[in-house]
């Protein structure tokens, strides 16, 4: 199935998982990339050292000229030093969490990459094409993480007349239904992060994907507790303990995990603080709310890394309610282009019989 998307990065089939915080690693990326999709390392939880190491994991994973990604922070101190080193390890695309600076996209673009921005909103993706964006991913409120709130299907369309770039479709994707019904807005692909986290390619501790499939449509929910914005993702007793607890405990949590965050990262106070100035501006947000986003990468690192599923959050889209497998990368891309295929059929099928009845009798 070739669209758009497929011709500008330079993959199989019309698929992308998503740059998910100490999830996509190089496992998961490469087994989505060796499945014919686009896979995307996500390197906000690592370390520049980490991120060049990450990379070259996967490329003695895939065939050689095998298309992935980097998912970057626009915002992060040094995204710069990020983005040479995508240039210098010759990754296809990069991807990006906030809308990159106009001499951002263009310094990648003059290097050959593709620069993919996640937005949620029609006149962000207006702007970063204007800038000179390759291709945008849209996910609507069903999506997990931070989100917006306004359904992907109201969300999806709008972008798709505002904007003559590849649009990619995130947010409630799952199966080959999904791609069809994007493909029919005008999308040229979908991108998948719940649906990736639960493969057998994926390192999340198996009793944090037993969690996901036990969880019903109604057991994910929005939240501000963990970091001042919308975050959707399973509602756990946690969450329920982060919301009763008052602001002071809340922005103390903050503090221990920003401390805890800066040894991981290996970022310096003034790195954090700098990060930090640019989150404030980028999202109009307060300091409290500055501060309360260093719980975020801890909360997330805990379950997805530890397992504790007692004390960290799992991020996840609404799909998790009717997520009940855990097929390999190669069984799910395989299985949601099966369907899709099998839709399509159904459709010009269903259609051509549409079309017989109404022609007028013979003679």
């Amino acid at each position: 199935m070739r669209t758009a998307f497929t011709e500008l990065v330079g993959v199989e089939h019309p698929i992308v998982q998503t740059g998910m915080g100490w999830v996509a690693g190089p496992r998961l990326v490469s087994g989505a990339a060796n499945a014919g999709a686009l896979g995307i390392l996500a390197s906000a939880t690592m370390t520049v050292d980490q991120l060049r190491a990450a990379v070259r994991e996967v490329k003695s994973r895939v065939p050689e000229g095998t298309p992935f990604g980097v998912n970057l922070r626009a915002d992060a101190g040094d995204a710069a030093e990020r983005a040479q080193l995508i240039i210098d390890e010759g990754v296809r695309v990069a991807s990006f969490a906030l809308a990159p600076s106009k001499e951002l996209i263009g310094r990648l673009k003059d290097a050959g990459v593709v620069v993919v921005p996640s937005i949620g909103a029609r006149r962000h993706a207006e702007k970063v094409a204007a800038w000179g964006a390759d291709a945008v991913i849209v996910q609507g409120g069903e999506g997990g993480g931070h989100t917006g709130d306004v359904a992907t299907t109201v969300l999806l369309p709008q972008v798709v007349d505002a904007v003559d770039i590849p649009v990619v479709a995130a947010g409630g994707f799952c199966d080959g239904r999904g791609l069809v019904a994007a493909l029919s807005y005008g999308a040229a692909g979908i991108a998948m992060g719940t649906r990736f986290l639960l493969t057998s390619d994926s390192t999340v501790p198996d009793a944090v994907k037993a969690r996901y499939l036990r969880a019903t449509v109604k057991d994910v929910t929005v939240t501000t507790a963990v970091d001042g914005l919308p975050h959707r993702m399973l509602r756990t007793a946690l969450v329920d303990s982060l919301e009763r607890a008052g602001r002071t405990r809340a922005l103390a949590r903050a503090v221990r995990h920003a401390a805890g965050f800066r040894k991981l990262s290996g970022l310096s106070w003034a790195q954090m603080v700098r990060d930090g100035l640019a989150m404030k501006h980028g999202k109009h947000l307060s300091w409290s709310q500055v501060l309360l986003a260093a719980n975020t990468p801890m909360l997330l690192k805990a379950s997805m890394v530890e397992g504790r599923t007692d004390l960290g959050v799992m991020a996840s889209g609404q799909v998790a309610g009717v997520i009940d497998d855990l097929p390999s990368c190669a069984e799910l891309v395989s299985r949601v282009m099966a369907e899709a295929h099998t839709v399509l059929d159904r459709l010009h099928e269903s259609n051509g019989q549409h079309s017989l009845r109404t022609l007028p009798p013979p003679g």
